[in-house]
């Protein structure tokens, strides 16, 4: 009862704004804005459609930032790009796989991340598929037998169809048949691959070395058409990833006695080693300058779509918010910081680096509101540890139309988090960081690090509605009388250990990375 009357006596302090502006006249301005002059639909396409994938150390990704700083200061927001390390720096350019025998086809597929390029010409080569092994032995009396050829690294998949279509239309018998068989062949590649001493990411190395002339793989991400892509692991030969489909068939030739031949072209360009940044963008605070509202999301993705909800929608919402707040909250009672982190899919890199960069701010952090992970509408909010969180976090979500909030979920005080996203930092740090969980959309197989997180798949409504929810839940933040408490939970005891868990403890990023 007396946390109510503290909650209810804060909300009534709380409800005249800077501008003596009620709060409801402000909810009002930010609904109206987001919803009637939403600038999100040419935010998206100028991001994916016109600058692409955001590789970190690449190009593209340099375009990116250099970008959001000329959108933030066409706002008049004061935006700079702030640089915590550098990077192998790789440029993709076109790729094809043709199978030029037993028949000429186009094969569908795409060159890794960070692969070697090829001459114009391409390597032409047969094709064999790594085979189950059962010792180290056997593996590395193989080995030899790769010299000259394109060798495949991937299980095969004996059915492209997703889980849920075989649950739709398959008989209960079909199905179990389908899944022990399914489990089977995994349980057999993963014990094969044990057997070898390596690992799927140290694998395509000791192929390298055995003289392979090309690497192919298919990262089958269980949906219709989607494969993930990730980074190539070799320094002179090329390493494609290629559809499921594709892959299937020239397994199933090689399993039948037929040797498929493809020729193999990548035109990628080793640009050498570029710094890394991230985009800082800054409304000054007029009452208390030196406390901290911090909107989050990295602007980096891997390159096999363009980024879309991973994690273009969480940098197009974050920029959008502050937009909307210059325009009817430009004299914040806090400091708003608006950071779009680089090198966020290598470990956190960037917002390790902007947390080690400004130590002297994590203790005056009044919120971190981060998103990623995908178009949904915010689903939950966690409180990450922070023994107090209730409190704030629901004066602040006391504002937001119910509209908006009605389905979100919150857990409280939570349990901190030590990765997964950028918030991680900045909770390591002490500072109150919450992650504004999404509705799934299918993320995880359709668009997460996959060649289909594209443009079409961004949800524009939930994007709106996240939107005014964070620029809402900003506006309360900044105004709110008190300072939001950091105060810690008791760690739990850790089953495995019988002590204590520990709190996640702050890392330096990496300064330099991708010549692994």
């Amino acid at each position: 009862m007396k946390n109510y009357a503290k909650l209810m006596m804060v909300s009534t302090v709380f409800a005249v704004s800077l501008n003596a502006q009620t709060t409801d006249e402000m909810v009002k301005s930010i609904m109206d804005e987001t919803y009637q002059n939403s600038q999100l639909e040419t935010l998206a396409y100028e991001l994916m459609d016109g600058i692409g994938p955001r590789l970190v150390g690449s190009p593209k990704m340099q375009q990116a930032h250099d970008w959001a700083v000329k959108r933030f200061q066409n706002w008049g927001i004061e935006a700079q790009n702030e640089q915590w390390g550098e990077w192998k720096s790789w440029e993709r350019g076109t790729s094809t796989i043709e199978m030029i025998s037993p028949y000429v086809k186009s094969m569908e597929g795409m060159q890794l991340a960070w692969s070697p390029s090829t001459s114009a010409k391409g390597v032409t080569a047969d094709v064999v598929m790594l085979p189950l092994f059962k010792s180290k032995e056997e593996f590395n009396a193989w080995l030899p037998t790769v010299k000259g050829k394109i060798v495949m690294v991937s299980q095969y998949q004996p059915s492209g169809r997703p889980d849920y279509n075989w649950k739709e239309f398959a008989t209960p018998e079909s199905y179990d048949k389908m899944k022990k068989e399914s489990e089977e062949a995994s349980e057999a590649w993963r014990n094969s691959l044990k057997a070898t001493g390596e690992t799927s990411k140290t694998l395509n190395e000791k192929v390298e070395k055995a003289g392979a002339a090309g690497i192919i793989s298919s990262y089958w991400s269980k949906g219709f058409g989607v494969n993930k892509i990730f980074s190539a692991g070799t320094k002179k030969i090329p390493v494609f990833d290629m559809a499921l489909e594709d892959y299937g068939q020239l397994y199933r030739m090689i399993q039948h006695g037929t040797t498929p031949k493809l020729k193999l072209v990548t035109q990628s360009k080793d640009q050498g080693t570029a710094p890394t940044f991230n985009t800082v963008a800054t409304i000054k605070g007029s009452e208390k300058p030196n406390e901290y509202v911090i909107l989050s999301a990295h602007l980096d993705s891997w390159d096999g779509g363009t980024g879309a909800t991973d994690n273009g929608t969480g940098t197009i919402t974050m920029m959008e918010v502050a937009r909307v707040l210059k325009k009817y909250y430009p004299n914040p009672k806090r400091t708003i910081v608006i950071g779009l982190w680089g090198s966020e899919e290598q470990g956190l890199n960037g917002s390790r680096g902007y947390v080690s960069a400004h130590k002297d701010q994590m203790a005056n952090v009044q919120a971190v509101f981060n998103q990623d992970n995908g178009t949904g509408r915010i689903a939950n909010i966690s409180g990450q540890g922070f023994l107090n969180s209730y409190d704030y976090i629901g004066r602040w979500m006391s504002a937001v139309p119910k509209e908006l909030k009605k389905n979100v979920e919150t857990s409280f005080p939570g349990y901190p988090g030590g990765g997964g996203s950028d918030h991680a930092s900045f909770i390591a740090a002490g500072a109150p960081a919450f992650m504004l969980s999404s509705l799934n959309w299918s993320y995880g197989n359709y668009t997460w690090h996959t060649n289909r997180d594209t443009y079409d798949k961004i949800v524009f409504d939930d994007v709106k509605s996240n939107v005014a929810t964070i620029a809402i839940l900003t506006y309360m933040a900044s105004e709110d009388p008190e300072k939001a408490s950091a105060e810690r939970i008791k760690m739990p005891v850790n089953p495995r250990t019988g002590e204590p868990a520990k709190w996640p403890e702050v890392k330096e990023p990496i300064r330099k990375g991708g010549f692994d």
